[in-house]
C-alpha cells in the first residue's frame, strides 16, 4: 500500500522485491491501492465515526490553525473503455493543507523590510517564470545600507493534515471544513486561511471559514508585479528598480499606492483598465497587475498579519501540491476518471498526513488482511 501510494506500480514491484524480498505483481499492487483508496472515499463521504478512518480527533485545539488550499493537475482517461487511453485530458485536483503551527504575537512588525529572497534576481525571475534581468543579485534601491538580519518570526509547522480530491470546489469546501472540525481548528485562538487569486479559494473561505483571517499568498502578486515592471520600463535596471519598489510597498502594506501608480500610468497611456486588453498587448501585464491587486487588496495587509504572528506565504501548500503531483502527475500516467483518480488521491493524501492515519486505518480495516474481499473485484 505504501509503495503504491509513493511510486508508480511497476516501480513499487522493484521496491518490494529489493527492500523486502516480496514477489508482488504490479497488478496486485494496483488492485490493493485502488481498493483501499475507494474505501477511504466511501468512508469520507459517509461521514462515519472518525476512529474508523484513522482520523482521530485531537485532544486540544492548536494555538494557531492555518488552512491553505490550491489546485493541482492530473491526467485522466475514460473509464470502462478497455485497454489503452481513451478521451485523455488534464483535470484539476483540489488540494488542502491544514496546519497546526507555533504562534507568537508582536508589538511591532517583526520584519518590515522586503525579504532578501524577493530581492534576488534569479529567484524572482523563477517565481515569475521569466528570464532573469542583467542586474546585481540583490537590490538596495530602497536603502543605502544592508538591512539588519532579524530573528525568524515565522510560525513553524507542528502537524499537517492533507486532503486531495477530484470533486468540485463546493464539495471540497465541506471536506476541508469536516477535517478542520476534527482537528478543532475553529477553537484555535488564532486562525488564518491562505490562498492565491483563484476565486474558488475565497469562496471556500467565505462559506466555511468566515472567522479565519483571509490572506493572499505574497508570492503570487510578485509574478504580476515583475511582469508589469517589464512593461513600465525599458532598461533592465529600471525594470528591476520598478519591481523592487512595488514589491516593497506591498510587503509594507502600501498596496493602495501601487494600485494608484498603475492606474495613473494606464490613464496617461489612454487605456481603460475596465475593458478587456488583448493578450499580446504590451500594456496587458499592467492591466492584469492592477486587476489582481484591486481584487485582492483586502487580503494584503501583510504588516498586520506579521504582527499577529500569521504566515504570509503558502509555501507549505505549494510543497504539498508537488508531493501529490509527484505520484499522480506525469506524461505517461493516466488515471480512470473518476474512480481511479479519486482513489489514488485519497491514498496519497492519507500517506502525507502527519497523524499516521493510513497506517491506523490499515490496522483497523475490517476483514482478513491476507484474503481478498469478495467485492474487491468490483471496485
Amino acid at each position: 500500500m505504501y509503495a503504491g501510494g509513493e511510486v508508480p506500480f511497476d516501480r513499487a514491484v522493484l521496491l518490494l522485491k529489493q527492500l523486502g524480498g516480496n514477489e508482488v505483481s504490479a497488478k496486485t499492487i494496483e488492485r490493493i491501492t485502488r481498493t483501499v483508496g475507494s474505501e477511504l472515499v466511501a468512508l469520507r463521504d459517509a461521514e462515519i465515526d472518525n476512529a474508523a478512518t484513522g482520523c482521530e480527533t485531537v485532544e486540544a485545539p492548536p494555538a494557531l490553525a492555518v488552512v491553505e488550499c490550491d489546485g493541482g493537475r492530473i491526467h485522466t482517461r475514460r473509464e470502462g473503455s478497455g485497454p489503452g487511453v481513451h478521451d485523455k485530458q488534464w483535470r484539476e485536483t483540489k488540494n488542502a493543507c491544514l496546519l497546526r503551527m507555533t504562534h507568537q504575537c508582536f508589538d511591532a512588525d517583526p520584519h518590515p523590510e522586503l525579504p532578501r529572497a524577493f530581492c534576488d534576481v534569479a529567484k524572482v525571475a523563477k517565481l515569475a517564470e521569466k528570464e532573469p534581468l542583467s542586474v546585481p543579485t540583490r537590490s538596495s534601491e530602497s536603502s543605502s545600507e544592508e538591512p539588519p538580519r532579524r530573528a525568524d518570526w515565522r510560525p513553524q509547522r507542528i502537524a499537517r493534515s492533507c486532503l486531495s480530491s477530484m470533486v468540485d470546489s463546493h464539495a471540497f469546501g465541506f471536506q476541508i471544513e469536516s477535517e478542520a472540525r476534527r482537528r478543532r481548528f475553529f477553537e484555535a485562538a488564532a486562525r488564518a486561511f491562505l490562498g492565491d487569486g483563484l476565486a474558488w479559494n475565497w469562496s471556500i473561505q467565505q462559506t466555511h471559514f468566515p472567522t479565519f483571517i483571509a490572506i493572499l499568498d505574497f508570492i503570487h502578486p510578485l509574478h504580476y508585479l515583475y511582469t508589469a515592471a517589464s512593461a513600465l520600463a525599458a532598461e533592465a535596471e529600471q525594470i528591476w528598480k520598478c519591481y523592487v519598489g512595488m514589491a516593497e510597498a506591498c510587503w509594507q502594506g502600501r498596496v493602495d499606492e501601487v494600485i494608484g501608480a498603475l492606474a495613473k500610468w494606464l490613464s496617461e497611456e489612454g487605456i481603460d483598465a475596465e475593458h478587456p486588453v488583448k493578450e499580446d498587448d504590451p500594456q496587458q501585464p499592467v492591466v492584469a497587475a492592477l486587476r489582481y491587486l484591486t481584487n485582492n487588496r483586502e487580503r494584503m495587509d501583510y504588516p498586520r498579519y506579521r504582527r499577529l504572528g500569521l504566515p504570509v506565504t503558502s509555501a507549505l501548500m505549494e510543497s504539498l501540491v508537488k508531493e501529490v503531483n509527484h505520484r499522480v502527475k506525469g506524461t505517461a500516467k493516466f488515471w480512470n476518471d473518476p474512480s481511479g483518480a479519486e482513489a489514488i488521491l485519497q491514498v496519497r493524501a492519507a500517506a502525507l498526513c502527519d497523524d499516521d492515519r493510513l497506517a491506523r486505518y490499515l490496522t483497523r480495516r475490517p476483514g482478513c488482511p491476507y484474503v481478498r474481499r469478495p467485492d474487491a473485484s468490483a471496485v
